[in-house]
């Protein structure tokens, strides 16, 4: 069923152990651009172990230093740009499934990234960049890096593969590539096979049109946007890890749901949120209905 939720907030995700102020600078700038209001929620997890004798004394402190970090991220709003409507939201469970929760309602979810390892990933009940990016229902924006803001020639750097997902990736790129006044680079990366196979040309030619047909009419409809397009040989992460050193957002779609893991996000993208040099925005494929 198609979902028809008012999508009207920017919701940032507040880690209370480690603010994230690059994320919170990128949630608000977005919000000045759309025009949208900040949503700053911060879940407290349960305690492992079961029930203890000072299990409400250990949650009740756990919530006053979520409200103390609250209180701080709205400071630290309020000097980036006095004037963003803000509310924030304190409330239980895993910070993951709480934030995929508000994403039903979100037109972005913004998180910082504290750059665990993999295994951390996996069995940290901390972990929220990759479970989010893998589960929530609209755009997610994982800032590990901040954005080059003084290049030369901005520009946002979309992955193209000819899926569903990747043509929602295009239409969000598009979208925000106007809201930066920047220029937007279409990239497909053709993997190099162990044997070749077939004719390279054609392979080639084949990659061009169907990379022309996933951006066709864009243009149109944001003429001020400069699309250019791309096809090169590499491996995916590789290559768009590169062309992130001087972009402003790298924007990728996400093929299908994942579970909690976040095992089903994808090799690619699981690589950018770990190698990207500035903020990796995954998409997923059903975006296209939700923000149409």
């Amino acid at each position: 069923m198609e979902n028809t939720a008012v999508r009207n907030e920017v919701i940032v995700g507040i880690d209370p152990r480690q603010q994230s102020v690059p994320a919170l600078a990128w949630a608000v700038d977005e919000a000045v651009r759309r025009r949208l209001p900040l949503r700053l929620v911060l879940a407290v997890p349960p305690l492992p172990g079961g029930q203890h004798i000072d299990t409400s004394w250990r949650l009740t402190m756990l919530r006053a230093q979520g409200h103390e970090a609250l209180a701080e991220a709205v400071a630290t709003v309020r000097a980036l740009h006095a004037e963003v409507p803000v509310v924030t939201e304190l409330l239980d469970g895993m910070p993951s499934a709480v934030l995929c929760q508000k994403a039903e309602r979100a037109r972005v979810v913004v998180v910082g990234s504290r750059r665990l390892t993999r295994p951390e990933e996996l069995f940290s009940a901390g972990s929220v960049a990759v479970p989010v990016s893998a589960r929530a229902d609209c755009p997610v924006v994982v800032v590990r890096e901040p954005e080059h803001v003084g290049e030369r020639h901005p520009h946002l750097v979309v992955g193209v593969d000819g899926s569903e997902s990747s043509r929602a990736a295009v239409e969000f790129a598009v979208e925000e590539a106007a809201l930066h006044g920047a220029a937007l680079r279409a990239v497909w990366v053709w993997r190099r096979p162990v044997v070749s196979f077939g004719d390279e040309a054609a392979g080639l030619d084949e990659r061009r049109r169907i990379l022309s047909e996933t951006v066709a009419g864009w243009a149109e409809k944001y003429p001020d946007v400069k699309i250019t397009r791309d096809v090169v040989r590499g491996h995916p992460v590789e290559e768009l890890a590169l062309a992130s050193a001087d972009a402003l957002l790298v924007v990728v779609g996400r093929h299908g749901r994942g579970g909690y893991s976040g095992m089903k996000l994808g090799s690619v993208v699981h690589g950018l949120l770990h190698r990207a040099e500035c903020p990796v925005i995954t998409v997923p494929a059903d975006a296209r209905l939700t923000y149409a």
